[in-house]
């Protein structure tokens, strides 16, 4: 019965078939954001909804039935767990907060979906070298954020007059968004500020954000070398065990043509 469910529950038919349920549940959570959808189709949104929740609960079920006690070494299958939980968590009183928390569920695609859950694994991959270059672009925007305020807080003081301050307009300067009225708007008084606002955008945006992707990269390249390299292990394992059992074929049968013989 075990492997009946096991292997059930492994067939790709199933594993579409859970796919095509929280696609369907995440876009009927988000149907509830519209009042009218609601009012002419709550009661259908909310019977779906469950629905939805109820084959998620059987599958975890069935997956720790298979799997028992090692179904908790898999940090997939505890994210899982945890998602599904939280939607069987009272959602009424303080906890109401909770109701929202049911498109969560959307995220179960991370750990359906094989090719998402590669991006994933590398992303974690790469966090240790991403934290490196986020102490490096936090000690660069610190470093232009006090130069920024001792050079332009008298004469910008709505955009440089602190060092809070500072750091939102150079936080918001280095992802672009409208930097160019902020740097004229300094330029009126200085107009050698496109210097600093040049260089620190050079080696915010075009240096430190591009270490970033390289890091990803790197990481998802090096995933993508352990699966190819778990493959060929598979393959060479399938391949020497079909030549075990050539040679057990071509023994039997010298077996039988000597007795034959005999």
């Amino acid at each position: 019965m075990r492997e009946r469910t096991q292997a059930i529950i492994a067939h790709r038919s199933f594993q579409r078939f859970i796919v095509g349920v929280i696609l369907i549940n995440a876009g009927t959570l988000g149907l509830e954001t519209f009042p009218s959808v609601v009012e002419r189709h709550g009661a259908l949104l909310t019977v779906v909804d469950h629905v939805a929740l109820y084959i998620f609960a059987a599958e975890l079920a069935a997956k720790l039935y298979v799997e028992r006690w090692s179904f908790f070494r898999d940090p997939w299958n505890i994210f899982d767990f945890l998602i599904v939980a939280i939607a069987f968590a009272p959602a009424t009183g303080g906890l109401s907060v909770l109701r929202s928390l049911r498109i969560l569920r959307a995220l179960r695609l991370l750990s359906v979906v094989p090719s998402l859950r590669r991006v994933v694994s590398a992303l974690l991959r790469a966090m240790p070298g991403m934290s490196s270059i986020v102490v490096l672009l936090a000690l660069v925007l610190y470093v232009a954020a006090v130069m920024a305020t001792k050079l332009y807080g008298q004469s910008s003081p709505d955009r440089f007059g602190s060092l809070p301050t500072s750091l939102f307009t150079l936080y918001q300067t280095m992802t672009g968004d409208d930097w160019g009225n902020i740097a004229r708007e300094v330029m009126v008084r200085h107009p050698s500020a496109w210097i600093f606002f040049t260089i620190f955008i050079l080696v915010c945006t075009f240096v430190i954000l591009n270490l970033f992707m390289a890091v990803v990269v790197s990481a998802m390249d090096e995933e993508n070398a352990q699966e190819l390299a778990a493959i060929e292990d598979t393959t060479a394992h399938t391949e020497r065990i079909l030549e075990e059992l050539a040679e057990l074929r071509k023994e039997v049968a010298e077996l039988r043509r000597s007795g034959s013989l005999g």
